[in-house]
């Protein structure tokens, strides 16, 4: 039996969305289950079994003709994708604070926490660190074969009692290990030491990097080229209050309560707050270095990038903003920092959250890939128009960038002459609710491939993750439910989010017009909310030569998508490992171009492996069919040039180090 009732809104109008839900009559454990999904039109009450919080039938409709599709695309897709989480060994599940679950609101909360790899430990195999809001992060040491343990204890790096964020790792010191450095939300930013075997000691205080604030993504290159890598700090913006409340309902820890117009936060400029360049002095050492080269910038910022864009051999910056305009700042010269976005990007996306640096069409120009999440929430979106440009619903007052944004993902194609193109639209860049993203060449085959981590969570409906396949440099193909990604491993769509006692909790803010409706029959309910990827990482996990996706889920356990396309076919690859002298020890900052017979291919180590998130690994090259490399060149950071002509392994990792 089924009652209808008018769909419910329940978020500001600002956001327009809107929520109705399901839930099926008392079981053996008297628990409700509760379904919350922003494109139902009724509140529906499911009396005995079934599974309808699992009931996503446009998925079974797109996952056909999705692979349809599949016949006209050239690039080779004859593999897939397996979740092997609970074969991996794996057990970390990301846990978020009460203002992202039974007390949602708008906040940035529930962006989420990073994944990053590294080899910590000195054995060749690399290593997780899954960062997680509540309750610790994990660190996971790889055991071979896609088997994992949990070494989080023994390396002491859990910050149990913060509300994580970020993870960076990035060799400070120049002493041959990765070094770890983890954002949180107010309690402090963290740095440790490595001491080579992969035991951390905090060295943040002597540091000098204790800020504490809104931080969010940290990335690390050397500005000045005097080959110590530097820190560049993003901070959102404040929104939270200074209302403390324990995460659990109960003690500690604490976190600091959102605000209800955290989402408007922009529109305040007492809430502001700046990004930070710290400049590595050596000696363990950093200092604010902000205002000194012309980094003052007070953008809700949530990531950013290293280029150089000119190729003057110089860093600039790429800086995200979630609520308006982005930034570029040119490097002149390790002593300034000098805005040029007007010039060389007019228009960029209103609501940009993640970005990577590639070269998709293998010309040797890099081109940039920017996600916009916020921009989709402006309106309600039916998964049929997932694939479109937003229909901007909110005012100029809110946007204040003056028409020159674009609502939805950008593609910037370099083009030699140094000057950019947006194509985003011609090469199908365009998904729903991204948050960040994460290139390699999945397939092999020399053109670099994107994965979107993408989709809210609890109070909205299910979003796929997207998966893109580079065809040939013209254009992305849609392939997520071609190579497996999705549906997701037993076809979960959702997980249970919290539980609510009608007798003990008290509903406020968009939990009170749910809330005192289901409770008009009193009972305990189990709220299920929509599963969700927050960042991922592409490496090659097990060491077969290919590449695997292992992502950072919100609510949940994380997906570790591992390939079978070793196993489906011969492969080619290179794996280029960089060891640095004058410049920087790992390189970051170093431009490759690997040259076969038949083609050329260009990476920029840039540690940027996904959103929130900052990486140590080789760089890998797909040669597609060739049988023999031809030459390696590198442009370090420092300026030199280095070119390799003899004894390049195909199917292994080459160490180069700077002469």
């Amino acid at each position: 039996m089924r009652v209808g009732a008018p769909r419910l809104c329940f978020l500001p109008a600002l956001l327009g969305a809107c929520v109705a839900f399901a839930c099926s009559g008392p079981d053996t454990r008297e628990v409700r289950r509760v379904r919350i999904g922003s494109l139902d039109k009724t509140i529906e009450f499911h009396y005995g079994e079934g599974d309808a919080i699992h009931d996503v039938g446009w998925l079974e409709e797109r996952r056909q003709a999705q692979l349809a599709t599949a016949d006209a695309l050239d690039a080779f897709h004859g593999f897939g994708f397996t979740d092997r989480q609970p074969e991996s060994g794996i057990t970390f599940r990301q846990r978020y604070v009460p203002c992202a679950g039974k007390r949602y609101k708008a906040a940035h909360y529930d962006h989420g926490s990073g994944v990053a790899v590294a080899d910590v430990d000195g054995d060749g195999l690399y290593d997780l660190y899954f960062v997680n809001q509540v309750g610790g992060n994990g660190l996971w040491r790889n055991l071979g074969g896609g088997r994992f343990e949990d070494v989080t204890d023994r390396a002491g790096v859990a910050l149990a009692d913060t509300v994580n964020v970020t993870a960076s790792f990035a060799d400070v010191d120049n002493d041959g290990d990765p070094d770890l450095y983890v954002t949180t939300v107010r309690h402090g930013n963290h740095l440790f030491r490595n001491d080579g075997g992969g035991r951390f000691t905090d060295v943040t205080e002597p540091a000098g990097l204790t800020h504490a604030g809104h931080s969010s993504a940290a990335l690390f290159f050397d500005y000045d080229r005097d080959g110590m890598l530097d820190l560049y700090l993003t901070d959102v913006g404040v929104y939270t209050t200074e209302e403390q409340a324990p995460v659990d309902g109960k003690g500690s820890p604490l976190y600091w309560v959102a605000r209800d117009d955290a989402f408007t936060g922009h529109l305040f400029s007492e809430r502001r707050d700046s990004n930070i360049l710290y400049r590595n002095l050596g000696g363990g050492r950093f200092e604010d270095v902000t205002d000194d080269v012309g980094l003052s910038d007070d953008r809700w910022t949530g990531d950013a990038a290293p280029i150089d864009l000119n190729r003057d051999g110089w860093t600039d910056l790429y800086v995200l903003n979630m609520q308006g305009n982005d930034e570029y700042y040119e490097n002149q010269q390790g002593t300034r920092f000098v805005s040029r976005r007007a010039e060389v990007f007019p228009k960029t996306p209103w609501g940009t959250m993640g970005i990577k640096v590639l070269d998709f069409d293998n010309d040797g120009n890099m081109d940039i890939f920017l996600t916009d999440m916020h921009s989709d929430m402006s309106q309600v979106v039916e998964p049929s128009r997932e694939k479109q440009k937003s229909e901007m619903k909110f005012e100029e007052s809110l946007l204040q960038t003056g028409g020159m944004s674009i609502f939805g993902n950008a593609f910037f194609r370099g083009k030699a002459d140094g000057t950019f193109e947006e194509v985003s639209d011609r090469v199908n860049a365009e998904n729903y609710w991204p948050w960040g993203l994460s290139v390699g060449d999945l397939n092999a085959d020399g053109y670099e491939d994107a994965f979107v981590a993408s989709s809210m969570n609890y109070p909205f409906r299910y979003g796929v993750n997207t998966l893109l396949l580079n065809d040939g440099g013209e254009r992305f193909v849609d392939s997520e439910f071609i190579l497996g990604v999705e549906p997701r491993r037993d076809g979960k769509t959702a997980t249970p989010w919290f539980g609510w006692d009608c007798a003990e909790d008290r509903p406020s803010g968009f939990s009170k017009q749910i809330m005192e409706k289901l409770c008009a029959e009193g009972g305990v309910f189990e709220v299920w909310g929509a599963r969700g990827t927050r960042s991922s990482v592409i490496f090659d996990l097990d060491d077969d030569g290919d590449l695997d996706i292992v992502t950072n889920e919100f609510g949940t356990e994380p997906m570790v998508l591992t390939s079978d396309l070793a196993e489906r076919r011969p492969i080619r690859f290179l794996k280029v490992k960089l060891v640095g002298s004058r410049s920087n020890r790992d390189g970051l900052g170093a431009r490759v171009t690997v040259t076969t017979p038949e083609a050329a291919y260009t990476r920029v180590l840039d540690g940027q492996s996904g959103y929130l998130s900052h990486s140590v690994y080789p760089l890998y090259f797909g040669l597609d069919d060739a049988e023999a490399i031809e030459r390696v060149e590198v442009v370090w950071p420092s300026g030199e040039k280095q070119v390799v002509s003899s004894g390049i392994p195909i199917n292994d990792v080459l160490e180069i180090a700077e002469p």
